[in-house]
């Protein structure tokens, strides 16, 4: 099984690189658009695309990626709210256990559904940890997920749910505040999460400005998402990229 995506995120980890992700949510990709976002997304550096969401009513997945394949070398990379969202064609899958909540078809169950397919295809998959975090208000994926997140001033709940999940040997944590979230994961909860793990950590849901992205990778945020934020502000995208520069510039130096 192929291991580039995992291996991309352990080296930036050992030399204290940061990466940047924009989420693409089928449902929203503005396909008169997107040859533009791509190509800002490859002169400003993104390194990841994570394509999908929690609810999907349009599939176009394969459509998205097939562009990505064609208009740059960013790896796209499945994030996907259950196992109809499942995308061959993508270099990899993120296969999120919904380890903040206590639904065992999130678990496990739909897991168990997708094992044949991931195994027949050429995926390479990383086991997630993923954490949501109440954000001020209810999201779409505390709805479908039917699970109640992590209280946004409990990073003590999260540090040990985070530590369990390394321990059952999932190799990356994900800590979202959810699609359009008011508030942000804490810089608490994500030093607290850091200092509790030696796993990468992607933490994503209302960034969408480039303070909040600081703050966030100054806590140990190992990737940074951002999709609603570039949606609603284009010029989010070159500024954060900018941002995650620097922060690299910084370490090398």
């Amino acid at each position: 099984m192929r291991s580039r995506i995992r291996t991309i995120l352990q080296d930036n980890l050992q030399e204290r690189r940061k990466a940047f992700a924009v989420l693409l949510d089928p449902d929203k990709v503005e396909f008169s658009s997107f040859p533009f976002l791509l190509a800002e997304s490859v002169r400003h550096g993104v390194d990841f695309f994570f394509v999908g969401g929690s609810l999907i009513t349009r599939y176009a997945a394969d459509d998205i990626i097939k562009a990505i394949h064609e208009h740059t070398s960013i790896p796209a990379i499945l994030f996907p709210g259950n196992s109809l969202h499942i995308e061959p064609s993508a270099d990899a899958i993120l296969l999120l256990s919904l380890i903040s909540g206590r639904n065992p078809e999130l678990l496990i169950g739909q897991h168990v559904v997708a094992a044949p397919l991931l195994k027949r295809s050429q995926l390479e998959i990383v086991p997630t940890g993923y954490m949501l975090v109440e954000s001020g208000r209810a999201t779409t994926v505390s709805y479908i997920s039917n699970t109640t997140p992590i209280p946004h001033d409990k990073p003590s709940v999260a540090a040990c749910t985070a530590m369990a999940g390394e321990l059952l040997g999932l190799q990356v944590m994900y800590l979202d505040a959810g699609s359009g979230a008011q508030k942000p994961v804490s810089p608490e909860m994500i030093a607290a999460v850091r200092k509790a793990v030696d796993t990468p950590i992607i933490v994503g849901g209302g960034i969408n400005s480039p303070f909040k992205a600081q703050a966030a990778l100054e806590a140990g945020a190992d990737v940074i998402v951002v999709g609603n934020g570039i949606e609603q502000n284009p010029d989010l995208l070159p500024e954060i990229a900018q941002l995650v520069r620097a922060f690299n510039d910084k370490v090398t130096v």
